[in-house]
């Protein structure tokens, strides 16, 4: 017999093509199912090829007459390939076949199922190759135990993954917090617990740490939705009215659209001391995507800013004593001229007040109040009753119509220039429509009182308002109501009279 026959005949054994079938047949399988995993299938592949190359130099070595060394050197390979063939088949299981039939065992299932099969696979070649186990494990008991105490945090990494996973203590997207460190469960391995961070860092936690310390399990509650409670300190002077401030701040917050922040439970504002010199507040809303709080509390900080804005509520710091020069009459006088100027220009683009004077619109402008509101709020909610109008010197709000079945209907989109809220404040009838603001926007607000002397020294003025009251009513129920253009005529006249009467009889003339 020919040398390299000796080589073929003893390494190329009768189960050797089966093995060799099975091995390319599951990288080829997992290579288009698992993309993302193809690197270590590769490894793994070239694992494989070094068993069988392993095997081969067994061949040579036998041909050699090294029978002893061909032995160790063939048996170092089918234990290499065996494992590789393990090591493929768990990650088809428990990555490909299990998730489509929608099974999504652990990551840690894997890892010791495929443990154990590499354990199994080793003791089973070392039976084979005439080892009695059971005496080697009789009589070696003192490695045995040497054998545990040097693994002993391996083996506390592997009981507690499995704790963790029996008695659900955490899942895979939970949101976590270990020593300061907060961040969400990627995974959970025989050995650690992944968790990354809002910084883009993965933070690798041994399972016995788990298992040994507190942790904190973040937005998690019996039967309740996943959300986090957060808090927004502000600070407001003494001698402001504590009603005044919570009211204010949690009416505006309520009825906000602000993203990520729960609707139940609703935010709340509470007093929480007083001292040196200002009451501190606090909002408290619940955070519905715990990925983004930062963000999240910025935007309630900025609706917290515009509520106590618009009612006239400064925010206050902790007492200093601060030097400081005052600007000089002149300058300030300058700066009022300039606002008075900008505020008679936006009212005389204001359509409702086209028929007015200079002098009643010069009368007019040191009478508005300005008013922000953050991006999300609700200026003017339908069915309210709110005796005043809204004038925007900035931004976009959104002018929508509710019906019964709560569906909302977008009826116009109002710019800078725009005005909204005037039959309110012309005849005291509740809002036809809310106006949601799509930008942060800046205001104008005019009251009926402010109005009232106005109309008083000249009732003619009702008349001209009445038409353009008539005008802007029959563009909302064409929108709402999808009216014609000969029904919306009729509307107009048979609606002039009854404006006219209710801006009377609202403003007592």
């Amino acid at each position: 017999m020919g040398f390299w026959q000796t080589v073929t005949q003893y390494f190329w054994r009768e189960d050797s093509l089966v093995v060799l079938v099975m091995a390319l047949l599951l990288a080829f399988l997992l290579f288009s199912l698992r993309r993302e995993d193809r690197k270590s299938i590769l490894n793994t592949l070239i694992f494989f090829l070094v068993g069988l190359f392993l095997q081969f130099v067994s061949g040579v070595i036998y041909a050699l007459q090294f029978t002893t060394a061909a032995e160790v050197f063939h048996e170092a390979g089918v234990i290499a390939t065996g494992i590789a063939l393990i090591r493929l088949s768990g990650l088809l299981l428990f990555r490909s076949v299990l998730p489509a039939v929608r099974l999504n065992p652990p990551r840690i299932t894997e890892d010791i199922f495929v443990i154990v099969a590499y354990l199994a696979w080793g003791l089973v070649r070392l039976r084979y190759a005439g080892l009695d186990l059971g005496s080697i494990v009789a009589t070696s008991a003192m490695i045995t135990a040497v054998v545990a105490f040097a693994m002993q945090d391996t083996l506390g990494n592997i009981l507690g993954g499995l704790a963790l996973q029996l008695d659900n203590s955490i899942e895979i997207g939970d949101w976590i917090e270990v020593d300061k460190v907060v961040g969400r469960v990627v995974d959970i391995r025989w050995r650690s617990t992944l968790v990354e961070t809002r910084n883009w860092e993965t933070v690798v936690f041994p399972n016995s740490q788990l298992m040994k310390n507190k942790f904190l399990v973040l937005g998690r509650r019996t039967d309740q939705p996943v959300q986090l409670r957060r808090w927004i300190w502000f600070g407001v002077a003494l001698n402001t009215i504590p009603n005044k401030v919570t009211g204010a701040v949690e009416e505006a917050v309520r009825q906000a659209d602000i993203a990520n922040v729960a609707k139940q439970p609703a935010p709340s504002c509470v007093l929480m001391e007083m001292d040196k010199g200002c009451a501190r507040y606090a909002l408290r809303y619940w955070l519905t995507d715990l990925s983004v709080d930062d963000p999240t509390d910025a935007a309630v900080r900025w609706h917290v800013f515009t509520a106590l804005e618009r009612v006239g509520i400064s925010l206050a710091v902790e007492e200093q004593n601060v030097h400081y020069i005052k600007e000089n009459s002149k300058y300030q006088s300058v700066v009022l001229q300039r606002e008075a100027m900008q505020r008679v220009k936006t009212l005389r683009r204001i359509e409702l007040f086209a028929q007015m004077t200079d002098e009643e619109l010069r009368a007019l402008a040191p009478r508005l109040k300005y008013a922000l509101f953050a991006k999300g709020s609700i200026i003017s909610k339908q069915g309210a009753v709110a005796h005043w109008l809204y004038i925007i010197i900035n931004g976009e709000a959104e002018v929508f119509f509710e019906g019964s079945n709560g569906e909302r209907s977008n009826v116009n989109v109002l710019g800078k220039g725009s005005f909204f809220g005037e039959m309110g404040m012309m005849t005291g009838a509740p809002r036809t429509a809310s106006v949601l603001a799509s930008t942060d926007v800046e205001c104008y607000r005019l009251d009926k009182e402010a109005f009232a002397d106005i109309m008083r020294a000249r009732p003619s003025l009702a008349e001209e308002i009445a038409q353009v009251l008539v005008e802007r009513r029959a563009q909302l129920d064409s929108v709402v109501h999808h009216l014609d253009e000969q029904t919306r005529q009729q509307a107009k006249s048979s609606q002039h009279t009854e404006l006219l009467s209710s801006v009377k009889r609202f403003f007592g003339l």
